[in-house]
């Protein structure tokens, strides 16, 4: 049974999710939730999938890996929410069902050729980064559409949308007009025909910034789980 904790900060969490949601004019179910669960056992994903929670999201590979085979009798979408390492795209072209942070050509081209034939095409979102952070991965805001062309064409990939994991602001003004930039970024690719649908973006800090500048995925860590454990 899930702890009394972990059930709080569950119920929190959505709460905060649906009342960011209605005041933007959304309904609750517009905005998904990734629980990003790196740092945390096995125990404490099958704990929160109890509650009701379907996505998690992983940031390292081979911290991944163990807890997937472990939950494998769940009903689980895996979301990689980490940098991308050239000799790591097979197993998690194996299995993750989307990616957050592609960023280059090189990694969407290795990812759709180790893509098993018999998964469905796996959902991608490119990574953006919205100032200039030194040592971030992430596109350019005009490197978006030439990769966003090239994903297009690749029979195993699924081109969704943007992520941005952008630098922290201490206001809720100054995090969504961060926020508002990718979601013109999102608006500029539809614009040109690409049919994309996803805004990851907003974590346990931002998250209300980020849903109402257009978050369709949140990816909330600690405001779930709390200080992270070794897995």
């Amino acid at each position: 049974m899930p702890d009394h904790d972990l059930t709080e900060r569950f119920a929190t969490t959505r709460t905060r999710i649906a009342s960011a949601a209605t005041r933007a004019g959304r309904t609750p179910e517009s905005v998904g939730l990734v629980a990003i669960s790196k740092g945390q056992p096995a125990t404490a994903i099958r704990a929160l999938a109890e509650l009701g929670q379907r996505d998690f999201g992983e940031n390292y590979l081979q911290e991944a890996l163990p807890k997937q085979e472990n939950l494998r009798d769940l009903p689980l979408t895996w979301h990689f929410t980490g940098q991308i390492q050239a000799n790591k795209t097979r197993p998690i072209a194996e299995s993750f069902a989307w990616v957050h942070t592609l960023d280059r050509e090189r990694t969407a081209m290795r990812l759709n050729d180790q893509r098993p034939p018999g998964l469905p095409p796996m959902n991608v979102c490119l990574q953006v980064r919205l100032e200039d952070e030194p040592g971030k991965g992430g596109l350019e805001p005009h490197e978006i559409p030439a990769l966003a062309a090239k994903v297009s064409e690749l029979p195993h990939l699924r081109l969704r949308g943007l992520m941005a994991l952008p630098p922290p602001r201490d206001s809720f003004d100054e995090q969504k007009q961060l926020f508002d930039r990718l979601h013109s970024l999102l608006r500029e690719l539809q614009a040109s025909g690409f049919a994309v649908d996803t805004l990851s973006m907003g974590m346990s800090a931002d998250l209300e910034a980020a849903i109402a500048a257009g978050a369709t995925y949140v990816r909330i860590g600690t405001a779930l789980f709390g200080e992270r454990q070794r897995a």
